[in-house]
């Protein structure tokens, strides 16, 4: 059929990335490390900002750093 537009895309992200300021953090569970790690990675390109994690114990630690 023409002139049917695509619906936008439903995306529900894992991490408040988004909603984050500069000293915020959030801490997962330290069997979810690669996947936060992915996800930072993934959030720093798509949002052009900067985050940093550690390992606290049996959490990992995600700060915004920019």
């Amino acid at each position: 059929e023409d002139k049917v537009s695509l619906p936008k895309p439903r995306v529900v992200y894992a991490y408040p990335y988004e909603e984050m300021k500069v000293g915020d953090s959030f801490a997962v569970p330290l069997e979810a490390r690669q996947k936060v790690l992915n996800a930072n990675y993934r959030a720093s390109r798509r949002l052009g900002l900067k985050f940093t994690s550690r390992t606290e114990g049996e959490m990992v630690r995600v700060w915004r750093v920019e």
